[in-house]
């Protein structure tokens, strides 16, 4: 399978519902490398990579997100994988 990287900004009520923190747990559970961070815009921006499939399953988690968040639009780009991530890691 190939590998991927997807670039998501996600919109709504994303920020202080714990979603960076779901966000970390659903990626590592899925073997993912990355960050996410908040956005000052109140937005939520992930770079995640990792074998396609398991990239895509990342991508339909973050359009539902944890059950304290409302989802209204995830913003989404397909990249070329670097492979330059260790984690998935919150960033400030």
């Amino acid at each position: 399978m190939a590998q991927k990287r997807i670039h998501l900004v996600i919109r709504g009520r994303v920020q202080g519902v714990y979603f960076r923190a779901s966000s970390v747990r659903e990626a590592k559970r899925l073997g993912l490398t990355g960050w996410v961070k908040n956005r000052p815009d109140g937005a939520v921006e992930i770079v995640a990579e990792g074998e396609e499939d398991q990239v895509k399953d990342f991508l339909a988690w973050a359009q539902r997100g944890p059950s304290t968040a409302r989802v209204d639009k995830v913003d989404t780009r397909w990249k070329s994988y670097t492979g330059e991530f260790a984690a998935f890691v919150i960033e400030q």
